[in-house]
């Protein structure tokens, strides 16, 4: 540990920690626009600058070292004034639009400006013009309203692994964009929006979708079904000033039906549905020497940077559609026939924790007869607004159930939402389909967590299942390359496109607190534990649907109605 005194108040930090870091140890924040947790500080926006003994500069807290004895002053008058200059000249070339900003009154450049006391513009000139790219599904870029923090282009490069935005350009006329200048859609964006999620401004954000669900809510003759993904209950509550975690499930339903929604059903029903597919899946590969390890096909961000990155492993993937397209693709089927319903009449919306969700929709593979699966998905962010737009008190709201048949779900379906969750549902019902008995410990925890990679070899009978969990895509192509060099002690393998899985996906609360994610996946293995229902084979709804209509698992009509196929995709920047 090491001795130093920060704006006069001793304080004991870890050796080679930062003077931010120690800073928030005796809870003292220091702002900063460029600051990533758990990345290598980049230093880029200097607002986090302070004034240290000794030092004829100032120093950038979030990446100079602390040393024994040195003396901090983290809010002098020089640094006010260096963080208030260093504010006016991002707002000297910023927009006026704040009032019309998709970020106003959540926006860090705002805060900042309004906690400095910036009341007028004291910089004036020339402004950099660029136009707004919306060639993406799923991420609009609004480059005028950047301010080079650089978090974007690192998420991208060091979380994801991907690459498609960088700097361009040097000087004044730096700017971030795709390779050429061209469209996101031209590169290779896997449209999962991490970098909305760290984006400290209005540069960044999802397409908007709300106009076409009002439009569809109000017209007569259309039967409107939402779907709400497993993680958007214990995240949406954080818009509305909930803790994060706190489950809204039942609040969250009843508002979907003040908003107008006819049926409103749980994702969790077609997450359960999705083991039973996917698992059954695996079991044939194993018993039949089919292509292992299999990897999960849930998260669409995942499948976009296989086709680009990983082709070699597209026959790898399961088959299965994700929940999201296969709760569309039987509402449109199964639903329509029973309620006697033109297909053409139904608008289907999903209110999901994830940007790349809205390109998954527009797929052509996720189309069956004419019709999309999915007419529209609209993010956890999105539902807030329109919630917000409509008067409604969210949480003076008396809970209510989701619709059935698609509103039953068991609680392995539910942790979908976390990394590894996927994986540990599975294992739960592979037991029980190669054994016929009940797994003993249904508590996987080798596979719960927020790290990055997590693996585990699980006894079946007599064989020794080899699994990995990895979430966030560098840690998935790390994994993906010890497999093409020969590593062959995998079964089975869950990738999640964001880091911790849907809770921190691109469309989640605006939230890069780790925390906040902790949280969220501990709200939802709390309701796990307090379950009667835990495998996804006990659902009784699911069980129906075999019955009624599907026959049973990998069935003729299942995998027309719930698998597909994948394809080499080439990147054309």
């Amino acid at each position: 540990m090491v001795a130093i005194n920060i704006d006069n108040r001793p304080c004991e930090a870890p050796e080679g920690s930062t003077i931010y870091e120690a800073a928030q140890l005796i809870g003292i924040t220091i702002p900063t626009l460029c600051h990533m947790e758990g990345l290598s500080p980049s230093g880029a926006c200097r607002i986090c600058v302070v004034e240290v003994e000794g030092m004829p500069s100032l120093t950038p807290a979030c990446s100079f070292p602390v040393r024994e004895g040195m003396n901090i002053q983290t809010h002098s008058a020089r640094v006010l004034l260096a963080r208030k200059t260093i504010v006016e000249l991002l707002l000297a070339n910023h927009p006026d639009d704040c009032l019309y900003c998709i970020r106003n009154n959540n926006c860090m450049l705002q805060n900042l400006a309004a906690d400095l006391g910036v009341r007028r513009r004291r910089y004036t000139g020339a402004r950099n013009e660029y136009k707004e790219d919306v060639s993406s599904p799923s991420v609009i870029r609004d480059p005028e309203k950047c301010i080079l923090c650089g978090k974007c282009v690192r998420v991208c490069e060091e979380v994801q692994d991907v690459s498609a935005i960088d700097f361009i350009d040097r000087g004044s006329q730096s700017h971030i964009g795709t390779a050429f200048d061209e469209g996101l859609n031209l590169s290779s964006c896997i449209n999962c929006g991490q970098c909305i999620v760290v984006c400290p401004t209005g540069a960044l954000h999802e397409h908007d979708s709300l106009k076409s669900v009002i439009d569809a809510i109000n017209d007569p003759d259309i039967t409107v079904v939402a779907q709400h993904a497993p993680s958007v209950s214990v995240t949406i509550g954080e818009e509305f000033g909930l803790p994060a975690g706190a489950d809204c499930d039942g609040m969250m339903v009843a508002a979907l039906r003040r908003l107008g929604f006819d049926r409103v059903f749980d994702t969790s029903f077609t997450a359960d549905l999705t083991i039973m597919e996917e698992g059954s899946e695996l079991v044939e590969r194993i018993k039949n020497g089919g292509k292992l390890p299999m990897l999960t096909s849930c998260s669409p961000g995942w499948i976009k940077f296989a086709e680009q990155r990983y082709p070699d492993f597209l026959d790898n993937i399961s088959s299965c559609k994700s929940p999201q397209q296969m709760m569309g693709a039987i509402i449109k089927s199964f639903f329509a026939e029973r309620e006697n319903i033109d297909p053409a009449k139904i608008f289907s919306v999903s209110i999901m924790p994830c940007t790349a969700k809205k390109f998954e929709a527009g797929r052509h593979e996720m189309t069956r007869d004419g019709y999309p699966d999915v007419d529209v998905v609209l993010t956890t962010r999105e539902l807030a607004r329109l919630i917000r737009m409509r008067g409604l008190d969210m949480l003076a709201l008396q809970p209510e159930g989701a619709d059935t048949p698609f509103g039953e779900r068991t609680t392995a379906g539910k942790i979908f939402g976390a990394s590894g969750g996927v994986m540990e549902a599975a294992l739960r019902s592979a037991y029980f389909l190669l054994t016929g008995s009940e797994l003993e410990d249904l508590n996987v925890t080798a596979v719960r967590g927020l790290e990055g990679c997590k693996e585990a070899h699980v006894k079946i009978g007599d064989l020794e299942v080899g699994v990995a969990v990895a979430s966030g895509l560098k840690n998935a192509a790390a994994l993906l390359d010890q497999i093409r060099a020969g590593r062959d002690d995998l079964h089975f393998i869950e990738i999640m496109t964001c880091p911790g899985g849907c809770i921190a996906g691109g469309g989640q609360p605006l939230s890069t607190n780790k925390q906040a994610v902790t949280q969220r996946m501990k709200a939802l293995y709390a309701l796990d534990a307090s379950a009667e229902t835990r495998t996804s084979h006990k659902n009784e709804a699911v069980q129906r649907l075999y019955e009624e209509y599907l026959g049973s698992p990998l069935s003729d009509k299942s995998h027309h109605l719930l698998h597909t196929h994948y394809t080499q995709r080439e990147v054309l920047l």
